[in-house]
């Protein structure tokens, strides 16, 4: 469920945010009602977030400049091939 930034998380709520193209997952264990330092947030929460790619894959991942627009279809195919995304078979030469 999508909910506001300054939604209220109560104990036992499973937060999601992706950060920089990675998803981030934790559930939050204890409620703090002060700032604290991050040291200590980080023991109020469990982390559940899947391993980061393998560089291997992070260097194969095309790269497109800034401001090149929207990527064509095929662009996009690729990519979702190259991320495990898409299920279809691979195209045939033409």
């Amino acid at each position: 469920m999508a909910v506001k930034p300054a939604h209220q998380v109560k104990a036992g709520d499973e937060v999601r945010v992706r950060i920089s193209g990675l998803e981030r997952i934790v559930i939050v264990e204890q409620i703090i009602t002060k700032r604290v330092g991050a040291a200590i947030a980080a023991q109020c929460l469990i982390d559940k977030s899947p391993p980061p790619p393998a560089p291997e894959i992070v260097a194969a991942m095309p790269r497109r400049d800034r401001g090149a627009g929207r990527p064509t279809k095929r662009e996009r195919r690729e990519t979702d091939r190259l991320l495990g995304r898409d299920d279809s078979p691979p195209p045939h030469d033409e």
